[in-house]
């Protein structure tokens, strides 16, 4: 006699107990504590620095280099990218998974203030830096419409005040504002020009910095109450003044 000879002689008994059997497969299947893609915190610090009108080469010599260097003495990290482009760059600073975020965050901004004596003395903002989990993928799109106001407003809200006020709440981690358009200003150089002349690119972007920056014209004080004024030149050119 053989195991299989029960389930010969009572077929009706076998075919009930595969039906159990695949019955209570399927539900401790669904009863699984492990996931498909199980939600796992990684400890990643993201650092950016900006320097207006710097080629990526300058921009990896003079920033990334002496930032990677700082953050090369934190103990913990696993792996450690860069990017460098125009007038900005990114260092993306994974570490070990028994490594709080918190505190390797502290240890980064504590890199980011030691390396601060060897950036260019032209990068006016100290870099940034935030906390970010990878596996996280937005869970909230908001579109914003308008029948009056245009595409320049609308970002210049959503980035000002909306964007400010997501960021918040408890919980969120970060809010990116995308699809808008920002007023600017195009300059065309000739570069034969240039060349002929001795002018570099960054000497004429400083110049129009200088000869654009915005600034207040003047403070009237009443009431124990200050106001700033400024100027704009309309097109017909007559002078309005603004109280702000």
């Amino acid at each position: 006699m053989n195991l299989s000879a029960i389930f010969i002689r009572r077929p009706i008994g076998t075919v009930l107990l595969a039906i159990g059997l695949a019955l209570f497969g399927t539900l401790a299947f669904r009863l699984l504590p492990v996931a498909a893609l199980p939600s796992v915190d990684f400890p990643v610090v993201v650092v950016s620095a900006n320097l207006s009108g710097a080629d990526p080469g300058t921009m990896a010599k003079t920033v990334t280099a002496p930032l990677e260097r700082a953050f090369g003495s934190i103990s913990g990290p696993a792996q450690m990218t860069s990017q460098s482009s125009i007038g900005s760059v990114q260092i993306v600073l994974q570490f070990d998974m028994d490594r709080h975020v918190d505190g390797a965050a502290r240890d980064v901004q504590a890199a980011i203030n030691a390396a601060r004596s060897s950036l260019p003395t032209t990068l006016t903002q100290t870099p940034t830096y935030r906390k970010i989990n990878p596996a996280a993928a937005p869970v909230l799109i908001l579109g914003l419409t308008s029948d009056t106001a245009g595409v320049a407003r609308m970002y210049d809200y959503a980035s000002s005040v909306l964007q400010q006020k997501l960021l918040q709440v408890p919980g969120v981690g970060d809010v990116t504002v995308g699809g808008g358009a920002l007023p600017a200003v195009r300059v065309e150089l000739n570069p034969d020009q240039l060349s002929h002349y001795g002018v570099a690119l960054e000497t004429v972007r400083t110049t129009i910095a200088n000869a654009t920056a915005d600034s207040p014209k003047g403070v009237v004080s009443a009431g124990g109450q200050y106001y700033v004024l400024g100027a704009n030149d309309q097109l017909h050119g007559r002078k309005t003044t603004n109280r702000s």
